[in-house]
């Protein structure tokens, strides 16, 4: 009995090593205060993040999890709950609203790009584009990208811009750069 129960701690303790190994291998970035894992998908990382709550409460809401946690890829401007913050006072309840639901699916896919879209791309694009570069977005809407300095922003259709404030973290699905506001597609709300 002795042996078995010590052959069960060994198995476990090296399946516990082996996990942390892999975990110490993958490039994560922290988020939002957690570690995002290349080997995890959009939303499963996402939920992790507490600068995000707002964000993945909306895609629950817009019932785009199934979407999300797709194969993709999906390159997601994920904009932080500061970001949502900034909307008008009542904006964000009102999306939430059943009766909203397709236009809070419009504003979230309005921030998701076809394609894996690292942050070198992005900026080779900028730069091919003579200083812009004009996106279309999953939601049929076109935003732009561009810099000033070093920093790339993201505008809207209506003169919103975000800036890119974490690049480039890799998921099992796509990518996400996080941004500082929320984007608006036309017509505005």
């Amino acid at each position: 009995m002795k042996t078995l129960n010590f052959f069960k701690v060994t198995v476990l303790m090296l399946s516990l090593v082996i996990s942390q190994n892999f975990s110490a291998q993958e490039k994560t970035k922290m988020v939002g205060g957690a570690e995002m894992y290349p080997s995890k998908n959009i939303v499963e990382n996402a939920v992790n993040s507490k600068d995000h709550t707002t964000l993945v409460a909306a895609v629950k809401a817009a019932e785009l999890v199934d979407v999300l946690t797709s194969e993709g890829p999906f390159t997601v401007f994920a904009p932080t709950n500061k970001g949502f913050d900034m909307l008008p006072e009542g904006t964000v309840s009102t999306l939430f609203m059943a009766e909203n639901k397709t236009k809070l699916q419009t504003i979230l896919k309005y921030h998701v790009v076809a394609g894996n879209w690292n942050a070198k791309e992005i900026v080779t694009l900028i730069k091919k584009g003579n200083g812009k570069a004009v996106i279309e977005t999953v939601s049929g809407g076109i935003i732009t990208a561009w810099m000033k300095g070093k920093n790339v922003y993201i505008s809207d259709e209506n003169g919103g811009k975000a800036k890119v404030t974490i690049a480039d973290v890799n998921q099992s699905n796509g990518v996400i750069h996080v941004i500082d506001a929320v984007l608006l597609p036309k017509p505005a709300m």
